[in-house]
């Protein structure tokens, strides 16, 4: 990995196109390395993943929605949508496959994430790089290049560039490494990336509004969003056109009006010419549906549970963590709404205070009934919920800065005091099924992860019948690949009652 300065440049200040951190980006889509082994394996835990998510969520409104939208817009050869019963044949076009399938995986904040200075979840970029490779007939193989290059682009920006204290939303990073994953996807030319990459910054640059306050259903549509953007700024770009250039360093661009401003830098690392695209093993993914912040601490609560054998006794719970925990999800953000009982899901999953005393309450979390609003209710958890604060910790913010994977902690330190002054306390660093938590994550338990929350939705044998398709991406033609989706009974797939501009056609 090479590490790359990001700064301003004003336009009488030459900045030659091979300096611009989007040529870099654009060649390493373009190089057409090998995917590794363990690398493959795992972008096939994350299409698992992505998957058990989205069966969750099918009825959902906001996903129902989506998927409205995207059967009104059929074609051929098109790409499929999750839950539709008469697919790989029912194809809808690929840029509003992404939109479907990527509210449908990004509604219940399940899968997988990545944090570093800044946020991100990128299996995000799996929907628009497969509904690309369905619509345009590429292999298994070809479908593994690009996702490896989209995660790794996302990653590498995530770890060089924060968008959350500039309150730009952590789908700015999504738009740019997507479209470099669909022009690894088509073995597109370094020129083609470079100008797509471009487009997609710039139309996918919003503020973080979407995760503040009384947090709506856009939350889930704005990682899909960015994967639509990036489709049509690929296709854009084929074509021949250009885009706002250069994008990050421009006088009047992203870094100097929106981020740092003209004295700011940032170090962005890249493979080298010829460096395997490893990033997706830096990322980790949900055991419970809520943001990825409170992992560990839901964790720690179920392991903190049992030794605090009254919970009516609770006079006190402090929670010292990182800054990020505590200014996003902790009592640092100031959002009343997080103590609100009335909350929308959106919001109570960005809030550990309702979080901890829950699965402190419950030794778990359920990604239903956690939610449920006679759940948020409860006056006994009520009580417990707004006995929680958050501190920050430098300790726990260095950590979670670390660039050592085995020093970098997402968690913090619990101090639960009794009414009668006893104090039950406890720390953990790593979620459980981190990859350096108490029980690692690998196939099996996405495997089971998918059975669990596809259970009652879809049925035994599509089940099966995906997970074996999975198991075989290396190896899929561009006939089967349309088969990493699953059908269910239109019985039991909704649809919202109030009709759009959008219609199904007959």
């Amino acid at each position: 990995m090479k590490l790359h300065t990001v700064r301003t440049y004003k336009s009488a200040e030459p900045l030659p196109r091979e300096e611009q951190l989007a040529w870099k980006i654009a060649a390493v889509a373009a190089d057409p390395v090998p995917v590794d082994d363990a690398v493959a394996k795992m972008i096939g835990n994350r299409v698992i993943d992505n998957a058990a998510v989205a069966a969750a969520s099918l009825n959902r409104h906001p996903v129902a929605s989506a998927r409205v939208q995207a059967v009104a817009h059929p074609y051929r050869p098109g790409a499929t949508v999750f839950g539709l019963s008469d697919f790989p044949n029912r194809r809808v076009s690929p840029e509003w496959a992404a939109w479907a399938n990527g509210v449908a995986v990004r509604e219940l904040d399940y899968h997988d994430t990545f944090l570093a200075a800044d946020y991100s979840h990128p299996g995000d970029n799996i929907p628009a790089v497969l509904a690309v490779a369905q619509h345009c007939g590429r292999s298994g193989a070809d479908l593994l290049r690009g996702i490896a290059a989209g995660y790794e682009i996302q990653v590498d920006l995530v770890k060089g560039i924060c968008l959350h204290a500039h309150k730009i939303d952590h789908i700015a990073h999504l738009g740019p490494s997507a479209a470099a994953g669909i022009g690894a996807l088509l073995d597109l030319p370094q020129e083609t990336i470079y100008q797509a990459v471009q487009q997609a910054l710039h139309v996918t640059t919003t503020t973080r509004q979407s995760r503040k306050g009384e947090i709506s259903s856009w939350k889930a549509y704005a990682p899909a969003f960015a994967g639509k953007m990036a489709i049509e700024a690929v296709d854009r770009a084929m074509r021949g056109e250009s885009a706002p250039s250069p994008a990050w360093e421009g006088e009047d661009g992203f870094i100097a009006w929106l981020l740092g401003g003209p004295e700011a830098r940032y170090q962005v690392p890249l493979p080298g010419p010829g460096e395997a695209k490893r990033a997706i093993l830096d990322s980790y993914t949900k055991e419970h549906s809520a943001e990825y912040q409170s992992q560990a601490l839901i964790d720690l609560a179920r392991r903190m549970g049992p030794r605090v054998s009254d919970l009516s006794q609770v006079r006190d719970i402090l929670i010292r963590t990182s800054h990020h925990t505590h200014s996003v999800i902790g009592t640092g953000a100031n959002d009343p709404q997080k103590m609100d009982p009335a909350a929308s899901r959106e919001t109570l999953d960005h809030s550990i205070m309702y979080i901890f005393a829950v699965a402190l309450q419950d030794g778990g979390w359920h990604h239903e009934r956690s939610y449920a609003p006679e759940r948020a209710a409860r006056p006994d958890t009520v009580a417990l919920w707004h006995k929680v604060r958050t501190v920050e910790d430098p300790e726990w913010t260095r950590r979670y800065h670390s660039p050592d994977p085995a020093v970098k902690a997402f968690g913090g330190r619990v101090v639960v005091t009794l009414a009668d002054g006893r104090v039950v306390e406890d720390e953990i660093a790593v979620a459980d099924a981190h990859p350096l938590g108490a029980r690692p994550w690998s196939r099996p338990d996405y495997v089971a992860k998918f059975r669990m929350l596809a259970d009652g939705i879809v049925a035994k044998p599509e089940q099966d019948r995906f997970l074996a398709t999975v198991e075989r991406l290396p190896e899929l033609s561009a006939e089967e690949l349309g088969g990493l989706n699953f059908a269910v009974d239109p019985d039991r797939l909704l649809a919202p009652a109030a009709a759009g501009i959008f219609r199904p056609q007959s």
